[in-house]
């Protein structure tokens, strides 16, 4: 029998391996388009709400509980899939910011949401101004601020109070007030959205406060 080739075998050896196929990236996983779809729903719901009629009502209302579901669901997948990106961590919270303040800008303009109703809102807006440049400025520092249970039900609250606030009219003619408009307010669907939104802005500025606190000692150690 003939020899091995040792030479043959240790070159195949050093021959080098052609590269693996890399994973796909992390930007195009399943929970980050999620995440991308919430930002496409900001333009989408401007659209839809000022369509004629009380169409363009119940279709904002749909976009808006479209954009609600995956942020619930971008997060899930990605915790259960560990699938979390760099990408996401920063949009996810955009687009909350985002769909919010786009709505509360949208029923302000129309009256929906009126005299001193309109305090409940420049106070999220301005809790959530707030609390992302202190955020920010803690992230400079590497520290991280949790968000807390009771912000979680704060901004679910809050999501429940835009909900029926975009639908307003177009629900209050379903369910209309038998006694007559209550301080301008036709229907039961306006009058819970008002008053979910004065409860969430109260909550969140007890959250405002809870953040800033706890942030303070870090604002206070930097300073000495």
């Amino acid at each position: 029998m003939g020899r091995w080739d040792y030479s043959a075998v240790t070159q195949l050896a050093e021959t080098p391996s052609y590269p693996t196929m890399r994973p796909a990236s992390r930007a195009f996983s399943l929970p980050n388009l999620l995440t991308y779809g919430r930002v496409i729903a900001v333009p989408a719901l401007v659209l839809s709400y000022f369509l004629e009629g009380y169409i363009g009502r119940w279709l904002s209302l749909a976009i808006f509980l479209a954009a609600c579901i995956t942020d619930f669901l971008d997060g899930y997948l990605a915790r259960v899939w560990q699938q979390q990106s760099a990408i996401g961590r920063l949009l996810d919270p955009i687009a909350d910011k985002l769909l919010v303040a786009t709505s509360l800008i949208l029923l302000a303009s129309d009256g929906t949401i009126s005299n001193f109703s309109l305090i409940a809102a420049i106070i999220i807006l301005t809790r959530e101004i707030f609390v992302s440049g202190l955020r920010e400025f803690l992230a400079e520092l590497r520290v991280s601020v949790p968000v807390t249970q009771l912000a979680k039900w704060k901004t679910t609250m809050q999501m429940v109070a835009i909900g029926f606030l975009l639908l307003g009219p177009a629900g209050d003619r379903v369910l209309p007030f038998s006694g007559g408009p209550v301080s301008g307010i036709e229907g039961y669907v306006t009058f819970i959205g008002l008053l979910l939104l004065w409860i969430s802005a109260l909550v969140t500025i007890y959250t405002g406060y809870d953040y800033f606190r706890a942030g303070l000692k870090h604002l206070l150690a930097e300073d000495q």
